[in-house]
């Protein structure tokens, strides 16, 4: 009767974490990214938009120290907080 029981278990099958999962900051390598980041949502009423530049620090941090994977900022969504380059900041200044 036991071995009845055992057809139906499924075998466990390990998979990568979903995408945004990513190790806990033990060592507080950006922990003053974080309270940065923090403090401007409390002081905006958590309204993150105002606080983009700080999220983008922040999660710089996290990708410098391998605390998530390195992703293009593009693609996480400040294409627009990016620096231009030389030649293009050059043209913006000119009348």
């Amino acid at each position: 009767m036991s071995t009845a029981m055992n057809f139906g278990s499924k075998s466990f099958k390990p998979r990568a974490p979903d995408k945004g999962s990513f190790p806990l900051d033990h060592f507080g390598e950006c922990k003053t990214f974080k309270e940065t980041f923090m403090k401007c949502l409390r002081d905006n009423s958590f309204d993150n938009s105002m606080c983009r530049l700080q999220s983008k620090d922040y999660l710089e941090c996290r990708m410098n120290n391998q605390l998530m994977a390195k992703e293009p900022l593009e693609k996480l969504g400040f294409k627009d907080l990016m620096d231009q380059p030389p030649s293009q900041a050059d043209k913006d200044t000119k009348p």
